[in-house]
Formats: C-alpha cells, sequence, structure tokens
C-alpha cells in the first residue's frame, strides 16, 4: 500500500510543471545589467562623440544614379556659348568736380606727409633754325670774279674756261663735240700717225656761236693730224647762239682731235 502511494506522490511530481517567472526574471536583469555597463564603459570612453562618418574599416558599397541633366528653372539657363559681345562697361572715373579738394586754410597735422604739389610747367616751342638769307649781313657785296680755269665737259674732248658753263648747259657742249666730229676728216691724217694721239686747239666761241682766235695749243707730232684738226675748226660756221642766261658774251674753249 506504502509503494503504491509513493509512486503515485513520485508521478504527480513529474506531472506538476515547474515554475519559470523566477529564472526568466533573473535572466533578463543579468542582460540589462550587462548592457548597462556596456553603454556606461562606451560613454566613459568617448566613443559616442566621434564622427563615425567615414572611420577606418572594411567599408561597404553605395549604389549612384549618374544623371545627364538636371533640370533648371527657365530664366537661370543661359544658352550662350562664347563670351557677352557687349560686356557691362567699367564705372567711369569720378570726374574733376566730384574729387576731394583740400582746404588751403586747413592747420597742417604735425608728423603728415605732404604730397608735393604739381606745378605746371610752360610748354617749350620745338627749335626751328633760321632760314638763311642770301645777302650779306652787313650791307650788300658784289660777287667777285673768280679767275678762269679749263674745266672738262660732261663728256668728249671738248673744255671750256666757265668753271659753271659745263654743269649748268651740257647740252651745248655736246652740240660743240659733235658739229667738230662732223667736220673733222680722218682721211687727212697720215696713216703711220700713232693710234692715240692727240692735237689740242683753243678758240673763241662769241654770242652769236661764231669762232674767233684759233690756234695750236699742243702739237700731236703729226703734221697732218695737227692740219686736219685746224680745218675742222675752220669749216665750222656757227656753233648756235649762247645761252640766253649766260651772262658773258664769249665761251673759251680747248678742244682736241685723237687719232
Amino acid at each position: 500500500m506504502e509503494s503504491v502511494l509513493e509512486g503515485s506522490e513520485h508521478l504527480e511530481r513529474e506531472l506538476t510543471p515547474e515554475p519559470i517567472a523566477g529564472p526568466a526574471a533573473g535572466s533578463v536583469g543579468l542582460h540589462l545589467l550587462v548592457v548597462g555597463f556596456i553603454l556606461v564603459y562606451g560613454w566613459a570612453l568617448g566613443l559616442f562623440h566621434h564622427n563615425l562618418w567615414g572611420s577606418p574599416g572594411a567599408g561597404g558599397s553605395m549604389q549612384v544614379t549618374i544623371t545627364t541633366s538636371l533640370p533648371l528653372p527657365a530664366d537661370q539657363v543661359n544658352n550662350n556659348v562664347l563670351a557677352t559681345e557687349k560686356p557691362s562697361p567699367a564705372p567711369s572715373p569720378p570726374s574733376p568736380k566730384e574729387q576731394r579738394k583740400e582746404d588751403e586754410t586747413a592747420i597742417p597735422i604735425l608728423g603728415k606727409q605732404v604730397k608735393p604739389s604739381k606745378q605746371t610747367l610752360a610748354k617749350t616751342q620745338p627749335y626751328q633754325p633760321k632760314p638763311q638769307q642770301n645777302t650779306a649781313a652787313y650791307g650788300e657785296q658784289a660777287g667777285s670774279r673768280m679767275p678762269q680755269q679749263m674745266q672738262p665737259g660732261p663728256s668728249g674732248p671738248t673744255t671750256v674756261g666757265d668753271n659753271n658753263f659745263a654743269s649748268m648747259y651740257p647740252w651745248y657742249v655736246d652740240q660743240i663735240n659733235r658739229i667738230m666730229s662732223q667736220n673733222w676728216n680722218k682721211q687727212q691724217v697720215d696713216v703711220r700717225t700713232p693710234k692715240g694721239s692727240r692735237v689740242y686747239l683753243k678758240f673763241t666761241i662769241h654770242r652769236d656761236g661764231t669762232v674767233s682766235g684759233l690756234q695750236l695749243d699742243r702739237s700731236s707730232g703729226s703734221p697732218t693730224l695737227d692740219v686736219s684738226c685746224q680745218l675742222a675748226a675752220q669749216r665750222v660756221d656757227t656753233f648756235g647762239n649762247l645761252p640766253s642766261t649766260y651772262n658773258q658774251s664769249t665761251l673759251q674753249v680747248s678742244y682736241y682731235c685723237e687719232y
């Protein structure tokens, strides 16, 4: 009988559920204590004051979508590609009236540097040379006549006695050369006369172009050459009137014939 009672008690104890409220409450309290400890430890180390964005670590990936154009308001879109053709002008400098005028009656401050006033310099006229005067400075003086020298002509065998005649009237000198060359007959010269032999003549040309005072100035050594050159000068009727602007009545001429 007793064994039956013990077996029924044992079965009753196994079928009776164990209480779980106490252990569960203890477990929750333990977890809360651990979490509170971690929070207090982290706050003490200052972990919650740092910015953890971009902190070193394994990191992660982020998906980004790129857009080709962003919509802008119509009043802010600039369709100009090039620079502005007419940029805004710079502000003009203040007019002299708007500039600050210094008070001449003000008392100068000691130690203050005063800008030197600009002094206007008188404009100097550029140097201009005085015109050259053709008259003498002290009264008038007649031109002195220079001694006549034989001056070679511009071309050919003619030499004139006046210093300025050949340069002023070269055409008349050429005319003398041409007429003498036309009147000279080289066939009258002996063929045995050396080449390059010259005979020099002197004569005077008058205002009407006629010749006078013909004479042999220097012989060539060949009588036939000397005579032929003299005959050429004697055949001349006139060399033409002397130039009207030439102020002398005669012209001294030296001429040579070259074989």
